[in-house]
């Protein structure tokens, strides 16, 4: 009797992104709470901040911010949520790939989802405060800071998905370990949204790659441990 081979990390990771992308669309039930979310967020900053232009600009960068963490949050939980109470996970970690494959799919995921209510609050954003952050480098900031986010807050996720209080236990672990991508993420892109020179904006920008390349790794090592209790 003849197996089939075991798929390549790559292969893994691309059905697993699939799986979840071709879940979510049909079922569209993480994408718009977390838009929905977004938007009430931004609507309540626009009503409750009666500031003047310069002021607005001010703090764009911490709305902003604030906006990406607290969806981004929302998604990680229901992510992970669904999975434990549909039973796949349980298939998942049955299944015969590496477990970095697992993590990974769900991190590209994750990414996704929030790249995707980035662009949705962007222009609504700019539109209700008439701001312009079309900025490259505001751009790559948000890019890298989505990157660490979702890298640690996918690990969490899937520490906090079998406790019974998960939706409030997931932020209380995860916000003051993102305490670092989020502070240099707001500090770089006032930054640039201000024209500040890059002298002012390379060591919070630098941190966040640093960040991103140390707490992706930790969390792609210690997964098998994390998923296995």
């Amino acid at each position: 009797m003849t197996f089939p081979p075991r798929p390549s990390l790559l292969q893994a990771i691309g059905a697993i992104v699939r799986k979840d992308l071709t879940a979510e669309f049909r079922s569209r039930e993480l994408l718009s709470a977390m838009l929905v979310f977004s938007l009430l967020v931004i609507l309540i900053f626009n009503f409750a901040l009666e500031l003047d232009p310069v002021t607005r600009k001010e703090v764009t960068s911490g709305v902003l911010w604030t906006t990406f963490a607290f969806a981004g949050t929302l998604g990680l939980n229901r992510s992970m949520a669904v999975e434990k109470d549909r039973g796949c996970l349980d298939g998942l970690l049955l299944a015969p790939v590496d477990r970095a494959a697992i993590y990974f799919g769900k991190v590209i995921s994750n990414l996704t989802f929030m790249f995707m209510v980035e662009a949705f609050v962007l222009p609504i954003y700019a539109a209700l405060y008439n701001v312009n952050l079309f900025h490259p480098g505001l751009l790559l900031v948000i890019l890298l800071g989505s990157v660490g986010y979702t890298a640690v807050g996918t690990l969490l996720a899937s520490m906090t998905v079998q406790a019974r209080t998960r939706d409030v236990l997931l932020p209380i672990l995860l916000f003051p370990v993102a305490i670092p991508v989020l502070l240099s993420a707001v500090k770089a892109s006032t930054g640039f949204l201000n024209g500040a020179e890059m002298a002012e904006i390379w060591p919070p920008l630098n941190l966040l790659i640093v960040y991103d390349i140390i707490f992706t790794a930790v969390a792609f090592m210690v997964f098998d441990a994390v998923v296995e209790e």
